[in-house]
């Protein structure tokens, strides 16, 4: 069980919207294959971490337990998105 500082920890690295890999699993019965990405949709106050991959399933994950990598976060998705609008028509006026 993860105490009130390791949740807030959690919660802090894996944003809602966070996009995941999983490597493996403890409990591989619940249809997510290794390799398998979706989104992090929210962490619990037991600091799972709750899933929609993009299989359809909701299997959560649990950290130091399952094994997983980040593929992106949501704050780089909007870092990368104002950088493609600063570049825009590259300066070209209408």
């Amino acid at each position: 069980m993860n105490n009130r500082r390791q949740v807030g920890r959690i919660k802090e690295r894996y944003p809602i919207g966070t996009r995941i890999e999983l490597l493996s699993t403890m409990d591989d019965i619940q249809g997510v294959e290794r390799g398998t990405k979706g989104t992090v949709v929210g962490v619990d106050d037991m600091g799972t971490i709750h899933m929609k991959w993009d299989n359809g399933r909701g299997l959560g994950l649990i950290p130091g337990e399952d094994n997983f990598t980040v593929l992106s976060r949501p704050e780089e998705k909007i870092q990368d998105q104002e950088r493609a609008k600063d570049q825009g028509m590259g300066g070209m006026s209408l």
